[in-house]
Order: structure tokens, then sequence, then C-alpha cells
């Protein structure tokens, strides 16, 4: 057989013209220290057979699910071994590339459980808990409500008489659905319900500690219904065992509530909690590290499109007869460069937001609500940028790759599986935004009393308390005025929040308002920490290249936010609607991405080499580090189960009577002529 010589060493002369440091940039994405650990666990699991990936594509749910438990447990098999800390084992499980039972103990149900509950309960369960003596999950969503938890059925009775609660599901729409971990793995969970006290006033949503099943044999507890709702849309997140339960009148004891902050007392009188969104603290922990988990899945994208679009060569020829690579077309460069930007933003406001939670949640321990409002409205909008973003990039980029991106080899399409339904859990994205615009309006209605006091996700107001120099309209080098694109995007949300106010005024419709409003406020906070980030460079560590480097992928994200709201600075005046034969913003302005894109292009393999992950990670045939892209891609499509017969045993049943069907019929119509 004859074998066509390799592609071009195109890959490894991208990183010889790059002037970045990879290894620099990332410590400065993660932290030295954290980046160490990191890299720890992974020469660990890399090694280890118990992680290869080779046969997970052609593995079926079953097999995923025990496959998933199985990798798991030899974690924590690891943990004892090697003497990792929780934080080690943490990243080991995160590493895992998918969704597994345990995942929601981690995440979930253990952050939930040690915000909300009692000291006598933690003193009970806490150890447990910490060394999953039992495993849990979140019980929020139902059958038939999910967002919208106030109106969630399932009720919590309190029983004076036993000092008790009586967990039901009184119909059918009340069953629990949807809970990652259910299914089939979860011993215990945190159940959200109804609080019915026995005067029979409803006092809202609130969270219980429910055994599910029994730690002897693992059948469910006398009372409840559990099990698994099936296969996930694309195969996705096939290892977690997203299940259901419904509960027939179970009894739990009086201490099970999760009463740190709202109680009721035994002879059932209720204490208010110090804020009625106090039980959400769970859900805002899950959101607030849904940023870093989109900024990761960008940072896979990008580096996997941006190999393969190295190395593959199509179309136009070059002086020397070669084909060009297809990095080189700037429908190509366009797409994948930004996401590269997007990537680091996200990556560096996730490890901020998450700074800014443990101070949240410090507080709230205390008893301190202050900055309850201002996490949840920040949150809120975070989620829906962050998962509307990366839902959106990754599938440019895979289209970016060609065909071959739709192989699952390309790794691609397993990712997007996986981070599709990030757009509806905790908080449906549609439904976050109108949390945004609630938080918008509350602010403007309190602007002639707020003086010079704003949150970080009101700031962009001020603009609106006294006249203000109009933005410019045209600006030519971005590169020495960031703060200028910065400024625009808080103009840009001032107006639109002001606009929508005068529009409900008016008593007018409009359907998309809520979305726009969300996206403009969510624009300018990220933009103000884009702005410090371009500033907080000049006291890194890093060099005067890497700097400059990096500060031109900030810009570049700045941009192409504007880009993206264009309708509101021409509708809304920010921007002047050309005359004929006048300057055009809009070309000046995509003139300027071009070029950052130009610039930023030899950079990008190097920039894309600084998040640092391992072909074992990435496990993408398309995005292999030595660019032998083809090479992989042969490889593992000879491990297809279809290959192992030369011949397949459905020839015999099914191919064979097809032919000899056609046969006759071919030759029967040659007879009658």
């Amino acid at each position: 057989m004859h074998e066509h010589p390799l592609p071009p060493a195109d890959l490894t002369r991208a990183r010889q013209g790059a002037t970045v440091d990879a290894a620099s940039i990332r410590s400065y994405l993660y932290g030295h220290a954290s980046w160490e650990q990191h890299e720890r666990v992974v020469r660990v699991m890399s090694k280890d057979p118990a992680f290869d990936n080779s046969k997970r594509a052609f593995m079926s749910r079953t097999e995923l699910y025990a496959r998933a438990l199985a990798m798991s447990n030899h974690i924590y098999e690891l943990q004892d071994q090697l003497g990792w800390s929780t934080e080690e084992t943490r990243r080991a499980i995160d590493l895992l590339d998918e969704s597994t039972p345990f995942v929601l103990h981690e995440t979930a149900f253990e952050p939930v459980l040690r915000s909300q509950a009692s000291e006598p309960l933690l003193s009970k369960y806490g150890a447990l808990v910490a060394n999953r003596g039992i495993v849990g999950c979140y019980l929020q969503t139902e059958l038939g409500h999910g967002s919208n938890v106030a109106a969630l059925e399932t009720t919590a009775t309190f029983l004076p008489a036993t000092q008790e609660f009586e967990i039901h599901s009184p119909t059918l729409t009340s069953t629990k659905w949807w809970i990652g971990a259910l299914g089939k793995t979860a011993t215990h969970g945190v159940v959200q319900a109804q609080l019915i006290l026995p005067d029979g006033k409803n006092a809202g949503p609130h969270l219980f500690f429910v055994q599910l099943r029994s730690l002897e044999d693992h059948v469910p507890m006398s009372g409840i219904v559990i099990g698994d709702i099936g296969p996930k849309a694309m195969g996705g997140t096939a290892p977690l065992d997203n299940g259901y339960a419904r509960f027939d009148h179970v009894r739990i004891p009086h201490e099970n509530m999760l009463s740190r902050f709202a109680q009721v007392t035994p002879d059932g009188r209720y204490v208010k909690p110090p804020h009625a969104k106090i039980s959400y603290g769970g859900m805002l922990y899950i959101r607030s590290g849904m940023v870093t988990t989109a900024g990761r899945a960008l940072a896979e994208a990008a580096t996997i499109s941006l190999r393969y679009a190295t190395v593959r060569r199509q179309g136009q020829r070059n002086a020397d007869g070669s084909e060009q690579q297809v990095i080189a077309y700037p429908s190509t460069y366009y797409r994948l460069v930004p996401i590269l930007a997007r990537a680091y933003v996200f990556i560096k406001l996730g490890r901020q937001l998450r700074d800014t939670f443990s101070e949240t949640a410090e507080r709230l321990a205390s008893g301190d609500t202050s900055s309850l409002g201002e996490m949840h409205a920040t949150t809120s909008g975070l989620k829906v940028l962050a998962t509307t973003t990366s839902i959106r990039d990754v599938e440019v980029a895979r289209r970016a790759m060609g065909g071959h991106g739709y192989s699952t080899f390309a790794g691609l399409g397993r990712l997007y599986a996986r981070i599709l339904p990030s757009a509806t859990y905790e908080g449906d994205n549609f439904v976050l935004d109108q949390q945004v615009v609630r938080a918008a309006i509350k602010a403007y209605r309190a602007l002639p009393h707020t003086g010079a006091q704003f949150s970080p996700s009101t700031r962009y107001l001020r603009l609106l308390l006294s006249p203000q120099p109009a933005p410019p309209a045209l600006f030519s080098a971005p590169d020495d005025n960031p703060e200028q694109i910065v400024l625009l995007l808080e103009h840009r949300a001032a107006r639109v929040v002001q606009a929508h106010m005068q529009t409900a005024d008016e008593g007018a419709l409009d359907a998309g308002a809520a979305q726009r409003l969300s996206s403009a406020v969510t624009d300018a906070f990220v933009a103000r920490q884009v702005g410090d980030m371009i500033l907080g460079l000049q006291a890194s560590s890093l060099s005067a290249i890497d700097r400059a480097v990096i500060r031109q992928l900030y810009i570049l994200y700045l941009l192409t936010t504007m880009e993206a709201g264009l309708i509101d600075f021409l509708s809304l005046g920010i921007l002047p609607v050309p005359a004929a034969g006048g300057p055009d913003p809009v070309r000046a302005l995509r003139g300027m991405i071009s070029d950052l894109c130009l610039k930023l292009l030899p950079e990008a393999i190097g920039l894309s080499d600084a998040f640092g992950f391992t072909d074992w990670e990435l496990d993408s045939a398309l995005g292999v580090y030595d660019g032998r892209v083809y090479e992989a891609l042969w490889e593992r499509a000879k491990d297809s189960p279809l290959n192992e017969h030369e011949v397949t045993p459905e020839y015999e049943r099914h191919i064979k009577p097809v032919l000899e069907r056609g046969r006759r019929r071919a030759f029967a119509g040659k007879a009658k002529l």
C-alpha cells in the first residue's frame, strides 16, 4: 500500500514563528501553583489505563455509565494511594471531560448542604458527605417546572405531632425530573419543596435533606419511586444518570430541613430567613462556575480548530505549488481568532467570579445578605453570556474544520453535545434575561437617590446622571485607548436601559427587549472587567511581548462585542448612521477587527498552546499536538467495530437479498424487452 508523505511541518513552523512564551502565559492564566497541581494530576491520569478514551466512541450508554463509575471509583482509590488533597481529587474528576454521577455530589449537593444546613445536621452528616460515605444529588427541577422555582409542586408539610416533615409529590408534573445522579447512583438528596405549615399556609420553596436509597442494598426507600429519564439529545452527557423521583408521603425528621437561615419551630411557627432568595445560594454557586466551564470549552475548541486549520491545506496554490493553509483564509481566521480571545477573557473572568462568590458565601454564612442581590444579577447575566457564547463558538469552530469536523474523532461534536444543555439548566437563558432586566430597572429607578454609589453591575448607569461627553463616533487607534471602547459599551447599556423604560412607560410591545437589554448590560459589565484586565497587565510578570499580545486579544474581544451590538449603537444614535459618501464607523470597526486578527494570527498556535492541553485531555484526532492529524484519524477509524469483519455478518441476512432481488428485477426487465 502506498503511503502518502507526511504533510509539511506547518504546526512546528507556526510555533517557531510565535513570539509569545506559552509557559509564562499559562501561569498568568491559571496561577503557577494551580497549574503545577493540574499537571501532577494529568501526568498520573493520562498514563493510567483506567482513563483510556480510545474505545469511548463505540460504547453504549449503559457501558458509558458503568465506565464513568469505574473511573470515579479509581480516582478515589488514587486519592488514598497518592495522598491527593480534596482540590486535587476535584481536578481529577473535572479532567474526566464528561459529566459523571459523582460530579453532582461535588458541585451541587455538598455546597448546598454546607451553606444551608444547620450545625446539628452538619455535625451528623458532614463527615459522611465529605468522604462520600453517602452520595448526593440536588432535586430541584420537576416534570412541569424548571426555572420557575417559586411554582414547584412538591410539598413538605410539617407535622407537629411527630416532629416530622412529609415530602409528597401530589401530581404527575410534580415528579422531580432531570436530576443528575438521581437515576441510579445517589443515596441522598437535597429536595426543593413548598413548605406547608400546620395551619395550611404555604411558606414557599425550602430545602430538605432526604435519604433516597438504602445504605445496605441501594434499594429506593419506602414511598419513593426513582428511575433514569433516558438518553439525551445527540447522545450528550451519556454517562450521567439524570433521573426522576416521586414521593408518596415520605416522612423525614424535623432536623432534616436545611435551617441555617429559615426555620420551623417545634410548635409549627415559621421563622423567616434574612433574605427571601437565600436558599438559591447553591444555584448561584453552580452559575458562578459556568463562566470557567465556558472558558475551558472555548479553549478546547480554539486549540483543536486552530491546529487543524494550520495543518489542513486546500484550495488556492502557493508559488511552490502547495495548497494554501486553511487558516490563511480570512473566512477562517475571522471566525477562529475571536474565539481564542473570548477563551482568554472567560478563563480570567471565571477565576475572578470564583473569588467573588467565595466572599459572598462567607458573608452568607454569617447571615450577611448584602451582596446576594448583586451576585444574583451578575451571575444571571454572565450565565447567559457564557453559555450562549460557548455553544455558538464551539459549533463555529467545528464548521471551520470542514467535513472532518463532523467526525466524532474531531472531538468538537462531543464537546458541543456536552455544553448544549447549559443554555437551560440552572435557569433557562431567556428566563435569566428577565432577572437581569429586573435588576437594571430597579437600579434605574433608584438613580435619583444613588448619587455616586454604584455596584459593579450598575456602574454603566452613572452615564445617565449628568451630561456626559458623547463617545467618539470614529476611533482609529484602539490599541492606544481601549478605555474608549469600554466607554462606548457602557453608553450602549445605559441607553438601552433608558430606552427600555421609555418604551415600557408608553405601553409599547417589544418582544426582544429583555434579550437586548440583558446582553447590553452584561457586555458592559464584562467590558469593564476586561478594561481592568488590560490595566492589570502592567503589574503582571509577563514579558513586554506577552503583555502586548494579550492586550491585543482583550481589545479584539471588546471590538467583536461592539460588532455584535451594532444594531443598538446605530439605532440609539451612539454611532451615527453614515450619510451618503460620509465616513462609515462600521467599516472602521470591522477594519480594526480584521487588522487585529491578522496581527494575532502568527501568535495563535502559541496562544492556544498556552492553555496547556495534552492530547489525552483534548481526545481529538484533529487537535493532536504534533499535527499528524491524518494519521491520527486513520488509526481511530481502523478501531471501528464495523471494521472487525471484512465482510459484515449482515451481508447474508440483508445486503445479499437486496442485491439478488435487484438483479432478478433487472434481468426480468431485459427479458420483457
